[in-house]
Parts: structure tokens; sequence; C-alpha cells
């Protein structure tokens, strides 16, 4: 059995640790290079660095920022926010970056994810979609999720496989910030209808929403901010905790 993934996210915005509700009401959460040392030093599997306002401000990913935290980590390091292009790939790779997030990108340009992944391989490739909850449909959002789109999300979610995406992040919407667990009915229908890792995202609030996503909603990884920014949930308790659950984990 694949052993699961906690994945601490750095939402960054004028270089510093933000963490809002329902992606909007942005507080300070600290020094992104202070807190990424901490989570590598703690036993998280791997890291997310997510430039938020990136694609809203039409520039390029904070590659000076990027190469600091890598520098301070010893894990796997993912990097999204305002990628458009193969040389933008390149420099985020040749600055500490072992993988790179797109998503608003994606969905205005589908082909993206073919070139990325032809040049630089699946395994570098994760596509990020935010996704909101609508009279039952889910529709992917972009733009921080301030853009709706006419896409479902289980349809973009083949069309990325098949298009050579080597994991899915999956925000919900709904449940972002709110701390009442992640969107398990879901993130379950996704990896039914995809072969490649699902990451959970959005909704993390305690232990037990960390084994409920790997458990109902049969997520690869669980990504999480504010509980582990704000000192809620230790990971090194959090892991322990699942193991108990005889849920694998690398300790």
């Amino acid at each position: 059995m694949l052993t699961k993934r906690i994945i601490p996210c750095l939402d960054i915005k004028n270089g510093r640790t933000v963490k809002g509700i329902n992606f909007v009401d942005l507080r300070d959460a600290g020094d992104p290079v202070e807190l990424a040392k901490i989570y590598s030093d703690e036993g998280a599997d791997e890291l997310v660095f997510l430039d938020i306002s990136a694609t809203e401000e039409r520039r390029r990913t904070l590659v000076d920022l990027v190469r600091k935290v890598a520098s301070a980590i010893n894990i796997p390091f993912t990097v999204g926010g305002g990628i458009s292009a193969v040389e933008d790939v390149e420099v985020l790779l040749q600055n500490g970056a072992d993988k790179v997030s797109i998503n608003s990108s994606a969905v205005k340009n589908p082909q993206l994810i073919n070139d990325l992944a032809q040049k630089f391989g699946s395994q570098c490739i994760v596509v990020a979609i935010d996704a909101k909850q609508i009279d039952g449909e889910w529709i992917v959002h972009l733009v921080g999720g301030k853009v709706p789109t006419e896409i479902r999300l289980f349809d973009w979610a083949q069309e990325v496989e098949k298009r050579g995406a080597g994991e899915i992040l999956f925000t919900s919407m709904n449940n972002d910030g709110t701390k009442s667990g992640f969107a398990n009915e879901a993130l379950a229908k996704l990896s039914e209808l995809v072969n490649i890792p699902i990451i959970a995202s959005g909704g993390a609030g305690n232990i037990q929403h960390f084994v409920d996503t790997f458990v109902e909603g049969k997520s690869d990884a669980a990504l999480a901010a504010s509980v582990f920014h704000f000192k809620e949930i230790e990971i090194k308790t959090l892991k322990k905790e699942l193991k108990n659950n005889n849920i694998e984990v690398r300790i």
C-alpha cells in the first residue's frame, strides 16, 4: 500500500504567507522560509508554494522566494502561481522546485499540460483545480477562485489526466478555510474516475478530518494550511494518529 502524504501549503501574497476563508479575508500567517523549514523538519512529506495573486496581477511567480524556500528544505517542493509557459517552468525547476502546479493557465490553454508533460515528464506536473459546488454541480473556478467557468470538475479531471498531468490538487472552495472537513464525496468520485494521485485540499480542521479523507475520500495526499500555520495540529502528532488508524504514512 502506498503511503499517504501530508502536505503543508504556503499561500503567498506580497512575499508573506497568508490564509483566508473561502478564498477571501486573508490574514498574515508568517514568513514562508521559516515556515517551510519548520515543516520540513517536522516530517511533512512535501511542501506546496502557491503565489496566489500572480495570475490576477499577470506576473510570474516570485523566483527569489522560491530559491530561498528550496534551500531551506529537503522534501519535494511544488510551486504554482502565474505559470503559463514552458519557460516559466524551466526557471522554477532551475531555482529549486521539484514540481509545478498549473491552474487557470491550463484551463485557458489545455495544450499547456501536454507540452509541459512532454518536456519535463508527468511526474513534474500537478494540475490544481479549484471548484465550487453550485446547485449540486461541481464547477471549476479560475484566478484564485474569482472567475467561474462552465467546466465541470469531473470532466476536467479526466481531461487533464489524458493530457499528461501527474497529479491533481483538488480544492473545494465550499470547504476552504471552514475547518469542517474535506469534500470527501467529490474526492472519492475523483479517485474512481482517474488513475493519478489526488491531493485533497480545503477544509482541514482536526486530525479526524485527515483520517476521513484518506478512508472515505480515498485521497492519496492531504494538503492543509491554517491548522499547521497556527499550530492547531502538529505534523508529528497527526502522523502518529494516522498510524493508529491503520493509515500508512512516513514517520
